[in-house]
């Protein structure tokens, strides 16, 4: 039985969304445990079924707008997130969700969790919708402002096994973000990470991947250091949402819009299909040393569901020891 830990007190609506979103995945899933951390009070009139669901009471959870994520994770010893993250970090939970604030949630893992050894960073990785229909993953979207050359290698290990075991694709391939698809494009931050990355056994590198190129990615992963990855990742998403709202105005807008709504209903809602996240989870905090996955902080409560299936399946397929045994040495360490 997999037992997952679950923040339900956090997001912007909190026990609403999260405890619902735990009877859905309760119901789906036959070989989950799932522990709410969270109000009591709140969380009882809410759970109608408590079939392999208990709780862990606390009030306190962390400031969506919390300023000081450190200082917040290392002071607020009571409030759900962190509790959660204490839960993983001493065997009581295989995982966590949380749509929490992403900052916390990213110290929350690093400070509590802890990253594994074989790794010097961990990435912030969401899985983002494509042209094709086949999901991409893009890290790092915010973890890390700056990186080494060898860090966006860990990434496209990581990812690499993570394409594997969730996407089930069998050979994924990797892309690097640049403002160019040419080799020699970019800083010397990317030119040097080209190079490790095109010489790194057991990855499939395809070179640069331009940001206009994510939502008919040539790549089924792309790495990137997390400021780069943030904007690239926000622009992806703002672009999106205008697209929809621009569309929904030129069909207001005249008669002849209207009518042909009508006609296009089923291809419109395949389109809004096509681009919603709901089905997909959160981003993954790659890099430590159990499966917490991050929810959107307005997540409705089947994305929050998706979000548990998909660190069920993180657990399920023993990811973090695949990455590990993945991962090149570092000196000093042994080898068995």
């Amino acid at each position: 039985m997999i037992k997952i830990g679950v923040d339900a007190n956090g997001g912007d609506n909190g026990v609403n969304t999260t405890v619902p979103a735990a009877m859905m995945a309760i119901k789906e899933f036959d070989d989950i445990e799932i522990v709410l951390f969270g109000d009591e009070e709140k969380i009882k009139p809410l759970l109608t079924n408590k079939e392999r669901i208990s709780i862990v009471h606390t009030k306190e959870t962390l400031s969506m707008g919390e300023k000081d994520p450190v200082r917040a994770v290392r002071k607020q010893k009571d409030a759900s997130l962190v509790m959660a993250m204490y839960a993983a970090k001493n065997g009581e939970v295989d995982a966590v969700v949380t749509n929490g604030p992403t900052q916390c949630v990213v110290m929350g893992a690093h400070l509590i969790i802890r990253r594994i050894k074989e790794m010097e960073r961990v990435a912030l990785c969401p899985i983002i919708p494509n042209f094709d229909g086949h999901p991409r993953l893009l890290l790092d979207v915010g973890a890390n402002v700056e990186l080494k050359a060898e860090h966006y290698v860990e990434f496209a290990i990581f990812a690499t096994v993570t394409a594997k075991e969730i996407l089930g694709i069998k050979n994924p391939t990797v892309g690097l973000l640049n403002i160019g698809s040419e080799p020699g494009k970019g800083r010397e931050i990317d030119k040097e990470a080209y190079q490790l990355l095109e010489a790194q056994e057991g990855i499939n590198f395809k070179g640069n991947v331009e940001p206009d190129k994510l939502i008919d990615c040539p790549t089924d992963i792309v790495v990137s250091d997390g400021y780069s990855g943030n904007i690239a990742l926000k622009s992806f998403e703002g672009t999106a949402k205008g697209m929809g709202r621009m569309l929904k105005q030129e069909i207001k807008a005249s008669l002849g819009g209207k009518i042909g709504y009508l006609f296009m209903r089923k291809n419109l809602k395949r389109f809004a299909g096509r681009m919603d996240a709901s089905e997909v989870g959160g981003a993954m905090i790659l890099g430590i040393g159990k499966p917490v996955v991050k929810a959107h902080g307005n997540a409705d409560a089947k994305t929050f569901k998706s979000a548990i299936r998909q660190v069920r399946g993180m657990v399920k397929s023993d990811i973090i020891n695949k990455v590990v045994e993945a991962l090149p040495k570092k000196s000093g360490e042994d080898i068995e």
